[in-house]
């Protein structure tokens, strides 16, 4: 077939697949990906939203996630070509649950009226659950008719319906039994909340967002670590430390055939683990939350921050996990800044609200 002619069927084959609703999702890549950063505005001052995104270019940050729409970064996102995560922050679950049109508002308002922005995903809610301590059970009834509207939103315009709608979970709060990987269950209560959201998702085949964050299951000794790992000093031979930071070469962890030298991989196949188990097993995890501090707790100074942080990118950059090798894991880095509003989650920035970098971090190796 002449060149020309088979130019012309594949562009009457795009034609017909976008004006016919049809729907293309995307979700992580069989190769390595760039790592993103979170960027949240919980703090009293920061640069603006301008300057925010002058300096996620310019160090080569290729993703970005906004916990909400922050019109004056959308603004700022326009042909950057940067990968935007929007959320639809908690707040906002049951006004856009409660009806079509509030949804379609929401979607005209925050996605449309930015044509110029490369959206990655849409994320309804960030850490819902069940349970009275994580302050968020009054919203759990909204969550998936929020989700719904949102795609249904999207759905109806050839344009945007490429875009995933997914939500985000913490690691934490959903999962019991995170030792070893192969024995993680969902908490029964939260289950019970999640497993419409889990069909959800598969049914469009987009991936599931979760929060991890190894830091915290160091400094609070949580069962994600073994326990014959004893807790040392906060210096490099900290065998607790190394584990968490991606600094043992030998595994830490023998779950079957599968051996684990860092608890980023445990925690990762510990959801997948968990979502095998609840007639899940065929979405992919994205890891849309995890850092370290630099100040506020036990290990917690720029050196180890840098040392968990570049270890981090250099590690997803490789491989996936061991119970799933080729599936390389997006990963986005918490945060951009420093947030004085977030209580005992203030300094996890990378940078200092002077756009000073507190340490070296390495983002155009990717």
């Amino acid at each position: 077939m002449p060149s020309a002619m088979l130019v012309l069927l594949c562009a009457i084959f795009a034609f017909l697949q976008a004006t016919s609703g049809a729907t293309v999702r995307h979700g992580p890549e069989a190769g390595p990906q760039p790592v993103g950063v979170c960027y949240g505005t919980f703090s009293t001052s920061q640069p603006s939203a301008q300057e925010a995104v002058s300096l996620v270019q310019s160090v080569g940050i290729k993703r970005i996630r906004l916990y909400g729409p922050d019109h004056n970064a959308l603004q700022s996102l326009r042909n950057t070509g940067i990968e935007v995560v929007l959320g639809v922050p908690n707040n906002e679950l049951q006004w856009v649950a409660a009806s079509q049109d509030n949804a379609d508002q929401w979607i005209q308002g925050n996605i449309k009226n930015y044509q110029e922005v490369n959206f990655r995903y849409i994320v309804v809610g960030n850490g819902v659950s069940p349970y009275e301590f994580t302050g968020t059970p009054q919203l759990a009834p909204f969550l998936l008719p929020a989700m719904q509207n949102i795609q249904n939103s999207l759905s109806s315009s050839a344009q945007f319906n490429h875009i995933p709608v997914t939500t985000a979970i913490d690691q934490s709060v959903a999962l019991s039994e995170t030792f070893p990987p192969s024995k993680a269950n969902f908490n029964p209560q939260f289950l019970q909340f999640f497993d419409p959201i889990i069909r959800f998702l598969v049914n469009l085949r987009t991936p599931l967002l979760v929060n991890v964050h190894p830091y915290h299951s160091y400094e609070y000794n949580k069962g994600d670590i073994p326990r014959d790992l004893q807790k040392g000093t906060t210096t490099s031979k900290d065998p607790r430390l190394q584990y968490v930071t991606f600094q043992r070469q030998s595994p830490v962890v023998q779950d079957g055939p599968l051996a684990y030298t860092n608890i980023f991989d445990a925690m990762v196949d510990g959801v997948y683990s968990a979502l095998e188990k609840a007639n899940g097993p065929s979405l992919d995890v994205v890891v849309s939350e995890i850092g370290w501090p630099t100040a506020g707790g036990g290990g917690a100074t720029n050196y180890i921050a840098a040392t968990h942080n570049n270890n981090l990118i250099n590690h997803v950059r490789k491989a996936g996990t061991p119970k799933r090798p080729q599936k390389y894991i997006e990963t986005y880095i918490f945060s951009l800044f420093d947030e004085d509003k977030r209580g005992d989650n203030t300094h996890w920035g990378i940078f200092l609200n002077n756009k000073q970098a507190k340490y070296q971090i390495n983002f155009n190796s990717q």
